[in-house]
């Protein structure tokens, strides 16, 4: 399927690994120009290069804390217009809430909460203007299923869906689309260490966790990054334009619920 991004313009936060990566892989895949966001240069470096040789797209990249007003102005000044943006952070530190104190509830909000909001308010007003715009927020499965050790992560990222739940209805009669994906396990460096967090409060190994893990999700493994990312390419397709203010699950089919 042509998804007729050809042409279109692309910022991807957090897109040097994992599933920001993959996500900027399969846009630029479809002909979208597309603009890296990362702190770790070097990782951006590589990124950045194997998008380029391998989709023959225009790709740039920031090195850049998302989280930070200086380092969204940065950004904003290297992609000033984006069709499409693609906000993803990793996500706080796994835990017993009881260690956590306000620092580091506030270092959750700024990442997985504020910085989303802010990139939105920044990009949005313009995408209405030029009558196409696609957002989509890399969030969580634990929005729907909280995971008792992500209390940081389960807290913030509700926050930004409540957020979006509202202003995703005053942006789509003029073609643009504010949604959420919400991974569930995918094989990336984040999970790996969410699971040997898992695996030292438990008093197991970790291929235990990961075999649990597995063996609990109706797929029986663990996503593909590259699943994912073609997912986020068709939420920013012009073929879905009707498709605004939801909260997408790719989990497999773990969580329980009808709805």
């Amino acid at each position: 399927m042509d998804l007729g991004l050809q042409g279109r313009t692309a910022l991807v936060c957090a897109s040097s690994k994992g599933l920001g990566y993959a996500c900027a892989y399969a846009l630029a895949q479809e002909g979208v120009a597309v603009t890296l966001v990362a702190r770790g240069a070097q990782a951006l470096d590589d990124a950045a290069a194997s998008i380029a040789a391998e989709t023959g797209a225009s790709v740039r990249k920031v090195a850049a804390d998302i989280s930070t007003e200086e380092g969204r102005r940065r950004v904003l000044a290297a992609c000033p217009a984006p069709d499409i943006l693609v906000n993803n952070a990793g996500g706080p530190k796994p835990g017993d809430f009881r260690d956590w104190r306000r620092d580091d509830w506030l270092a959750a909000l700024d990442a997985n909460m504020l910085a989303p909001i802010e990139m939105i308010r920044a990009t949005v007003d313009g995408m209405m203007e030029r009558g196409f715009g696609r957002i989509v927020n890399v969030t969580s499965s634990a929005v729907k299923a909280p995971i008792d050790i992500l209390g940081l992560s389960n807290g913030a990222r509700s926050g930004l869906t409540g957020f979006v739940a509202g202003v995703a209805r005053t942006t789509a009669r003029r073609n643009v689309t504010i949604n959420n994906l919400l991974p569930g396990p995918f094989a990336t460096d984040r999970l790996a260490a969410t699971l040997r967090a898992e695996a030292a409060m438990r008093g197991c190994t970790y291929e235990d966790v990961v075999a649990q893990w597995t063996a609990r999700n109706p797929a029986g493994r663990f996503g593909d990054p590259m699943e994912f990312g073609r997912t986020c390419a068709f939420l920013c397709s012009a073929h879905a334009g009707y498709l605004n203010a939801q909260n997408v699950l790719l989990d497999g089919g773990a969580f329980p619920g009808t709805f």
